[in-house]
């Protein structure tokens, strides 16, 4: 008997039956080639997603255009010939072979298209806000009514390709929210003005798809809350009525999505609880008579079960959580939830595709590899030689690389000083609202670990004398950074942040803080934002957090402006005159006054490698033990050693 009734009962779309409640929702993965074919990777890719449980899974979106307007991914899979059938047909295939519903997105990306070109589509031309889009240029009447029949050609593409649904996606900036919204339609036309007609360039393309495809179920992801307030784009009644009308020209259900990627306001972030958007697909579900469907910060099974038991949604809709692990809806009907490898919301996924990468996630280092043995997706083969493997530090590194070892059949003891695991996300976890989701893989690599059946030791540092009692073939340092120290003469002893977020130990009034990189900009915001100081934060390089994703750096910059911290890049601490700092390179003054300083500047821990014991033993260095970098950088560290051991 499973916890979650409503999410693993039947659902209905038009005359299809789903086996559950779960839809993997539509995100780009940049796998397919650059011309727009379907790669292998893109197919067992997918067909992780199939095997993993869920009732319906959504491809990405595939561009209609031959032009390449629509194309906003260099990755991007097209539906703009008929050539395109055979790839998109292997899709369909996989999905079905694990008894899923198989629907294909097509997706006109319009204001964020034209990515090989030197320009995008829009309505009217409305100025980009984000620096790589292309220039817009205004869309005719003619290209509009070409752009309907593409569409239409794509779907019965789709058709033929296999595929049990469709899906549009009218959403973020893509060409048809851009039509829906007044913040990006000036037009005069009929296709500009009242709701109804912004909505028109949706309901000709819904009606034509109808009528090509017949009773094969047709669907539509729209902006539910555009969050674009602050630039006069669409009320909530307005979005709420462009659902209504996509109904009236004939969706058989309706995906919820909030917000624009330009909208000033966190959506997809950790600081936002989780749950917190069901509150507008409640509206949107009070206003329609076919499924609704949501994603959005709904994480934990509990979450979305409880939506649709209070009717808020008809079907609870999984990306990022199912790229962290396309197993989620098995192990959730089988009440291993403890085993779901969880999305913390970091959004490294999502970033990638602007910079023309392929996605990755730092929580699953196989996302992309599903069809190579040899990174175990589906499980390793055992060692060829079964080895004494002792890991020293228990961070993500440490237990990722113990977990996949432990797997491959070795024998693995893992030693960690600090009386509880996790090493460094023990301080990320506490910076800001959310960061607490942080600790969710920890707990979940400690958990396969010890299913691995994994020696831990907590409160227990290594010792030359352990190394030497140990009969062990293979060690592995994860042992973290250390705080860099000062090369001269001080007045001031420096704090960590460990020392500041970890063990409570409170900065002067006025301090300055060495490093503007993630661990830098850690400590100023949980000081901000639990007291109050005046702030100094000294850079050597042009920018602050280069190593910190862009989802998140934007907002800790807005919060420490708005609480005065002074910023001061292109400088170099070089020396210390009683409360003076002696600055080189500075464009602004060349001393500062302060009244104490943290050193958030790293260095790799090497120190354990100067042990004789293990001189003659198979040695490794992984994560910030060996590079200071980021929590995905660290698992993913530790999962390519572990393969290799």
């Amino acid at each position: 008997m499973t916890k979650y009734p409503h999410i693993f009962s039947p659902g209905h779309i038009g005359s299809l039956v789903t086996k559950n409640r779960v839809k993997y929702a539509a995100t780009e993965t940049n796998f397919p080639f650059g011309d727009g074919f379907v790669s292998d990777k893109e197919v067992a890719y997918m067909e992780a997603q199939a095997r993993g449980g869920a009732g319906i899974v959504t491809t990405q979106g595939a561009y209609p255009d031959p032009k390449g307007e629509g194309k906003g991914f260099r990755g991007m899979m097209a539906i703009y010939d008929d050539r395109f059938i055979p790839g998109l047909a292997r899709i369909a295939e996989a999905i079905r072979r694990h008894e899923a519903l198989s629907c294909l997105q097509i997706l006109h990306c319009g204001r964020e298209g034209g990515v090989d070109l030197d320009y995008c589509l829009m309505p009217s031309v409305v100025s980009q806000k984000l620096s790589y889009f292309k220039p817009p240029r205004e869309i005719t009447r003619q290209e509009i009514r070409t752009s309907v029949e593409e569409h239409i050609s794509a779907a019965r593409r789709a058709k033929e390709a296999g595929y049990d649904m469709i899906e549009i996606s009218g959403i973020v900036g893509y060409l048809i929210s851009t039509f829906i919204s007044r913040y990006t339609n000036k037009r005069s036309d009929e296709y500009g003005g009242d709701i109804q007609n912004r909505c028109r360039l949706m309901t000709e393309i819904l009606q034509g798809i109808k009528a090509e495809v017949g009773a094969m179920p047709v669907g539509i992801r729209l902006c539910g809350l555009e969050l674009l307030d602050d630039r006069g784009g669409n009320t909530l009644e307005e979005s709420i009525e462009s659902f209504k009308l996509a109904e009236k020209a004939g969706a058989d259900y309706v995906s919820v999505t909030i917000g624009w990627h330009e909208s000033s306001i966190s959506v997809i972030t950790r600081d936002v609880p989780m749950g917190h958007w069901l509150y507008v697909a409640k509206e949107v579900k009070k206003a329609v008579n076919i499924p609704v469907m949501m994603a959005f910060r709904q994480f934990l099974p509990h979450i979305p079960e409880q939506a649709l038991a209070d009717g808020a949604i008809d079907f609870w809709e999984a990306c990022r959580p199912m790229i962290a692990d396309p197993e989620l809806p098995r192990k959730a009907a089988e009440g291993r939830e403890d085993e779901i490898t969880p999305c913390i919301a970091c959004n490294v996924c999502f970033s990638r595709l602007y910079y023309h990468q392929p996605i990755m996630c730092s929580v699953r280092p196989t996302v992309g590899h599903e069809g190579d043995e040899q990174w175990g997706y589906y499980g390793f083969p055992k060692a060829a030689k079964t080895k004494k493997v002792i890991v020293v530090g228990g961070g993500p590194a440490g237990l990722q690389c113990a977990a996949v070892a432990a797997r491959r059949g070795h024998q693995v003891a893992l030693y960690e000083q600090e009386a509880i695991l996790g090493g460094s996300i023990n301080l990320a976890s506490r910076v800001d609202e959310g960061a607490i989701e942080l600790q969710r893989p920890i707990r979940t690599l400690e958990g396969e670990c010890r299913r691995g059946g994994v020696k831990i030791h907590t409160g227990f540092a290594v010792t030359e004398d352990l190394l030497t009692r140990e009969d062990f073939d293979t060690i592995v340092f994860a042992t973290g950074a250390t705080s860099r120290s000062l090369s001269f003469t001080s007045p001031f002893t420096p704090l960590t942040p460990g020392d500041v977020i970890g063990k409570g130990e409170r900065p002067a009034y006025k301090t300055t803080i060495l490093g503007g990189n993630g661990a830098g900009l850690a400590v100023a915001v949980f000081l901000v934002r639990n007291g109050d100081y005046d702030l100094t934060i000294i850079e050597e390089s042009g920018k602050l957090g280069r190593d910190v994703n862009p989802f998140y750096l934007w907002q800790y910059i807005r919060l420490l402006k708005e609480r005065r911290v002074k910023i001061i890049t292109r400088s170099k601490l070089i020396g210390i005159d009683g409360s003076k700092l002696i600055l080189a390179g500075a464009t602004t003054d060349k001393s500062l006054e302060t009244d104490g300083i943290i050193m958030a500047l790293q260095d790799p821990n090497t120190q354990s490698l100067a042990s004789p014991v293990i001189s003659s033993k198979e040695i490794h260095v992984i994560g910030d033990a060996k590079k200071p970098r980021r929590l995905n950088n660290a698992i993913h560290d530790g999962y390519r050693l572990g393969m290799v051991i």
